[in-house]
């Protein structure tokens, strides 16, 4: 079981965020930074935990999955996924081929600069859950328990505009503050996916990824075949439509 502190807790507001990385994390906790009441500390930006953690004078905290399903009847939770193909294919670009030093979980887990995407896939399957960098975890790990999952509304980011639309309105159902406009912060890879193909073009690599990521497809993008998800195409609906949405 996941005991890593996944989530954002408002403690005056009946609210939780389900952080994903390379998901939109860094300006999603940007906007919400708005609904502070209390000027933050100095010094510590919004992207880090030590800021949710310790840095708002107690009007946030970090907890775990199994602690945000307790407060699943009592508190609106939201979260944003990201085509696990996609989201890979970012990681690898941000964390193995940017980064002249990999950093240390990521070496801890066999990975080094500039490894082939391959092999650097071959290297996340062999690697227990409890081992792999938060960057690379399977979302389901992130936001589900048992299979079930812990957040309310969970949008696409391929379809960041309309579901995002989507959050503001469930927001004013539930009287939550509407979070405003969303900020494009750290958004390296753009709107373009046409070199998705490029990494995918070996079928022992799909299988790998549906191996490792299997219960992130079938769960998020099961409208969707694994030949679209490679090319990054979106089918547009709105997530209401989902069936892994639950009302509180």
């Amino acid at each position: 079981m996941n005991s890593s502190p996944h989530f954002i807790l408002f403690e005056q507001l009946p609210l939780l965020y389900g952080r994903v990385p390379k998901v939109a994390n860094t300006s999603i906790k940007a906007t919400l930074s708005r609904l502070l009441k209390a000027p933050p500390e100095e010094g510590v930006r919004s992207t880090t935990d030590a800021f949710w953690s310790k840095s708002t004078h107690g009007e946030t905290r970090l907890i775990t999955p199994t602690q945000a399903r307790s407060f699943r009847g009592t508190h609106f939770s939201f979260s944003f996924v990201r085509n696990p193909f996609d989201r890979l294919v970012s990681a690898y670009n941000n964390k193995i081929l940017e980064l002249d030093d990999v950093t240390k979980p990521m070496q801890e887990m066999g990975l080094r600069h500039k490894m082939p995407f391959e092999e650097f896939l071959e290297q996340i399957v062999s690697t227990q859950d409890d081992q792999l960098d938060v960057h690379l975890l399977p979302q389901t790990n992130i936001l589900c328990i048992d299979g079930e999952l812990i957040p309310s509304f969970v949008g696409q980011i391929e379809q960041i505009n309309l579901h995002w639309n989507e959050l503001q309105s469930w927001l004013r159902r539930e009287g939550l503050p509407e979070l405003g406009s969303l900020p494009q912060k750290n958004m390296r890879r753009g709107d373009d996916r046409s070199d998705l193909g490029h990494y995918y073009a070996n079928g022992r690599i799909i299988e790998l990824v549906k191996q490792r990521y299997g219960d992130d497809i079938n769960l998020f993008y099961g409208d969707m075949t694994i030949e679209q998800l490679i090319n990054g195409e979106t089918t547009y609906s709105s997530p209401a439509k989902h069936p892994w949405l639950a009302l509180n």
